[in-house]
């Protein structure tokens, strides 16, 4: 390696794009960092398998550009261990190799983004910002079309995106004569559709090393994990794992993409993706997996339908461009937001998975087991449980982003504050997802031998969340109800006499009074 470069190029472990511009021409006065750091490792408490792919992913993408020729420096935390911040860091390496240029692609998260907009640099080194080159909205845009507190509407966004990059459309309409097939995708699994859930397809990963230096330096997670990690962290496995979803999951990803059970091997994976690790950490591009999918509706063989294909474009090119684009539009103060003003602490079991409702057991004993949930658990599940019973925001921000493999904070804010707490009044979601057991009934067959019941609404056996349901709905009236969505619902509630309307509240206020231990 060189003692003398020019410029320096950081590559932060979110940011494994090998289309890269930057990759196009080899220059060998141009060396690249990539470095595990204890400071992405303890912002929150992270999941084992999180931190571990993203370094190994990291180790996969530095070996790949050194074989393609380019300069390149990884550091392990071996190596950053002495350095106290990501600015001393780089500062300390422009010295060591005369850099005088620093350029770096623009970070995802705003922490990220402030620590490299105020670095303390050596004199006369000049510093470059580069767009990451993967997302289909362009960041100059987000500002006009995400104004701050403004509520926009996904549907609309997601139509205007069909459009500028003409996907699934015929001669300017939607393929299908809808814009939206979500009606035909809420299926629940039925017993004897079971043995069709595909085997999800896995790694197997080394961790020994990385495992090693997490444990010399003292690095706190959560989470299990075994000696080989299961999720893809080079170009090669996430378009295998690509091309198996297109196969074999995307007949059916749409019809059961709410669905949840916990009556097969496969309850964790079922007929999702799981590319979204692979995707947030650029190893794949957005338009890369809508093709293969198109492509994968087109082969007639497939025999896969016009809902299967939309549902999961509407995520890719809806869903996670609009989240990033109210993350941004938003930021700084979205994280501040807490519109319910919810100061309760996390229950224990949210570290554990111990305990007696059967859904949330399923959900966080899955997230602990594979740092994944897929979106219904997140949303309807625990993040549900969190809405109803008035959980510090913060607390429920720091465990998404921590538990799941795919959590980096500008997906996962505005999923877990916005959509799951409603925290940010409005500005993703058009009403509370709040929800008694009867949804998680009708979604799910966790109900099926669970501890309580959830058809009743008061009792010691009745479901926590049919009482948390109706005191959320109740304190909230003023608000809620002019909501032309929800106003329909206080109709049940009103035909209650007070003496059972005090006692489905009392209920719920034993329920709160002793989260820990439902």
């Amino acid at each position: 390696m060189n003692k003398n470069y020019k410029t320096l190029r950081l590559i932060l472990g979110d940011q494994l794009n090998a289309s890269h511009s930057w990759y196009r021409e080899k220059d060998e006065q141009t060396l690249y960092l990539i470095a595990e750091m204890k400071q992405e490792t303890n912002y929150v408490k992270h999941h084992i398998q999180k931190v571990c792919a993203f370094f190994l992913a990291m180790e996969h993408f530095a070996n790949k550009l050194k074989n393609d020729g380019h300069h390149i420096l990884h550091l392990t935390l071996d190596d950053t261990c002495s350095y106290h911040s990501l600015s001393d860091m780089i500062a300390s390496l422009c010295k060591q190799y005369a850099i005088k240029h620093v350029e770096f692609q623009r970070p995802d998260e705003y922490r990220l983004y402030e620590q490299l907009h105020s670095l303390n640099l050596p004199e006369n080194t000049s510093l470059k910002e580069w767009d990451t080159e993967h997302f289909l909205l362009g960041y100059h845009e987000i500002m006009e079309l995400f104004p701050q507190g403004e509520h926009i509407l996904m549907e609309h966004f997601y139509r205007r995106m069909r459009k500028r990059y003409n996907i699934l459309m015929a001669e300017g309409k939607p393929c299908g004569g809808k814009w939206n097939f979500d009606k035909q995708n809420r299926n629940k699994i039925k017993p004897a559709e079971l043995a069709d859930i595909p085997a999800p397809l896995i790694f197997a990963n080394p961790l020994s090393q990385v495992l090693k230096r997490l444990g010399q330096h003292g690095i706190t997670t959560i989470g299990h994990y075994d000696d080989l990690l299961l999720w893809p962290v080079n170009v090669g496995q996430a378009q295998e794992l690509l091309a198996y979803f297109c196969r074999y999951c995307l007949p059916n990803f749409g019809r059961f993409q709410d669905a949840m059970t916990n009556q097969t091997d496969h309850q964790w994976s079922l007929y999702h993706s799981r590319l979204s690790f692979a995707l947030n950490s650029k190893l794949l591009h957005p338009m890369q997996v809508i093709d293969a999918a198109i492509d994968a509706y087109h082969d007639t063989e497939r025999q896969i339908d016009i809902a299967q294909v939309e549902g999961f474009i509407r995520q890719i090119l809806g869903w996670r461009e609009y989240i990033r684009g109210v993350y941004w539009g938003n930021m700084p103060y979205y994280r501040d937001l807490d519109a319910l003003d919810s100061h309760r602490k996390l229950p224990d079991f949210f570290w554990t998975g111990k305990t007696q409702m059967a859904c949330i057991k399923a959900a966080i004993g899955q997230s602990l087991d594979y740092a994944y949930a897929h979106h219904i658990q997140r949303l309807m599940v625990t993040g549900n449980f969190c809405l109803l019973t008035e959980i510090n925001p913060d607390e429920v921000d720091a465990w998404y982003l921590g538990i799941y493999i795919d959590a980096i904070e500008w997906v996962e804010m505005p999923n877990t504050r916005g959509m799951a707490l409603y925290a940010d009044n409005g500005i993703i979601a058009t009403k509370p997802y709040a929800a008694s057991g009867n949804y998680i009934n009708k979604m799910s067959d966790y109900c099926c031998g669970c501890h309580y019941n959830v058809k009743q609404k008061t009792g010691g056996q009745s479901c926590p969340f049919n009482s948390l349901y109706w005191r959320f709905m109740h304190i909230h009236e003023k608000t809620l109800a002019k909501n032309p969505r929800i106003r329909m619902i206080y109709r049940s509630w009103d035909l209650l006499t007070d003496d059972q309307q005090q006692e489905v509240l009392d209920r719920a206020q034993y329920c709160l009074d002793n989260l820990s231990s439902l």
